[in-house]
């Protein structure tokens, strides 16, 4: 499950309008939310509070298999909506598989006149982090430029242990991102290596909201009357969007570079709406909304393709969602150079609780075949999700993430099948609670 300080992160994002998916970076979010979850290791508390809509504290202890604690601060420049994890939406926290929205270009925020003068407001967010005993210190600053440029300022301090076990691993990374919705430019720079990186996202098609494709179809039905010898179209095959990036990265002080590139395919509709990023229609407009919770035209799907020339390195994942409650999703790596290869096969499947009357902010409302007048088709609450991962160097995870009363619990096991003498990896639970009241 998502982190305190990530799930404020993305709530901030959200508040601001900025679109984290439209980045090379993030190409292979969907595949890696099935085929890289990341299971507990030991056992894991984090409580964190928010007293107020800017302000929050989070506090974190590790209590196997070494006793480590951090306690970290949030500060931001706009009100966030953020809830408690009893209330929260549980898909929310949890990385999963997702059709993301249509890149469109981020809106600047409407302007702030204070007697007779412009104030010029811009959005930003502070996080800090403070690790014991080991005395290391982690921190972030993001901030909005320009409507369209985000720049953000993280860094460690890591003091080398006094018993010269540990080296230091203090760094400042900056990384600056330029988003037009069309394409967009991510510049990074590390101070430990001297590492400077350049990743470009192109997207393929035309940008609008999904309310746009839907009058289009409807609109093409309309026109003409069938004929008597005409015949019906045969469609087939997915219809979508596609997204092709690459990066370059160089470290002057290891005199070495790389190089890498991408591509994905995302079918349509986009992400389910409603969307934060779809403007909402004014209560005078005659077309109405898009449905709200929809059956897609086809399946779910996003297919990517990664190469890197320099090492050798090509990776091609397909995932899909088969059901309301089940994706899929499958993964081959290969090494032109070693010709070593490994397939990995992942699953998540969605669990909820009995049908009741009174339905949570969780629940999904699916509109049935039948006319509008009809009554739309409710679904349970969910309340747990179940995440599995094999792989042909037979290593296999299993987690399940859940709500149990107000607490968001996740449990895992990492095992290996070739192994008699410690078949079980890794063994782990996190539990976490957050309040915000």
């Amino acid at each position: 499950m998502h982190p305190f300080a990530s799930y404020v992160l993305r709530s901030y994002y959200k508040a601001t309008g900025w679109n984290e998916d439209n980045l090379y970076a993030n190409l292979t979010r969907s595949s890696s939310a099935l085929l890289d979850f990341t299971v507990p290791h030991g056992l894991h508390f984090s409580v964190s509070k928010s007293p107020n809509a800017l302000f929050k504290t989070t506090y974190a202890m590790t209590a196997m298999p070494s006793l480590q604690g951090s306690v970290g601060y949030i500060f931001t420049s706009c009100d966030l909506n953020v809830k408690s994890s009893g209330n929260v939406r549980f898909k929310d926290m949890i990385e999963r598989f997702k059709v993301y929205d249509q890149p469109r270009r981020p809106e600047a925020k409407d302007e702030e006149w204070l007697a007779g003068e412009k104030v010029h407001n811009r959005d930003y967010l502070l996080y800090g982090r403070f690790f014991l005993p080991t005395g290391r210190l982690d921190a972030l600053y993001s901030t909005r430029l320009t409507p369209t440029i985000q720049a953000s300022v993280s860094a460690i301090s890591d003091p080398p242990s006094t018993r010269g076990q540990k080296a230091d691993m203090s760094n400042v990374m900056v990384n600056v991102q330029h988003d037009v919705g069309k394409w967009s430019s991510e510049y990074t720079w590390s101070a430990e290596d001297e590492m400077w990186g350049v990743r470009v996202l192109h997207n393929f098609g035309k940008l609008g909201t999904s309310s746009e494709a839907v009058d289009d179809t409807s609109s093409k039905r309309s026109i003409g009357v069938k004929r008597v010898d005409e015949e019906d179209a045969v469609e087939g095959g997915l219809k979508g969007r596609v997204s092709v990036g690459a990066e370059f990265y160089f470290s002057a002080k290891e005199r070495s570079a790389g190089v890498s590139t991408g591509i994905r395919f995302t079918t349509l509709p986009d992400a389910t709406p409603p969307s934060f990023q779809v403007p909402t229609p004014s209560p005078s407009s005659s077309t109405p909304p898009p449905s709200s919770r929809g059956p897609p035209s086809q399946p779910p799907t996003t297919i990517t393709a990664l190469f890197n020339p320099m090492l050798g390195h090509m990776s091609g994942a397909y995932t899909a969602r088969v059901s309301q409650d089940l994706a899929l999703s499958s993964r081959f790596d290969f090494n032109v150079y070693s010709f070593e290869s490994e397939w990995t096969m992942g699953v998540e499947w969605w669990l909820r609780r009995p049908p009741t009357s009174s339905l949570s902010s969780d629940a999904e409302e699916l509109p049935s075949p039948e006319p509008a007048s009809t009554k739309q088709i409710s679904l349970p609450e969910v309340n747990g999700v179940v995440k599995a991962r094999a792989s042909t160097n037979n290593d296999v995870s299993l987690m399940w993430e859940g709500r149990l009363r107000n607490m968001l619990v996740s449990l895992g096991v990492v095992s290996d099948l070739s192994s008699r003498a410690k078949p079980i990896k890794g063994l782990g639970l996190e539990v976490a609670f957050f309040s915000s009241e």
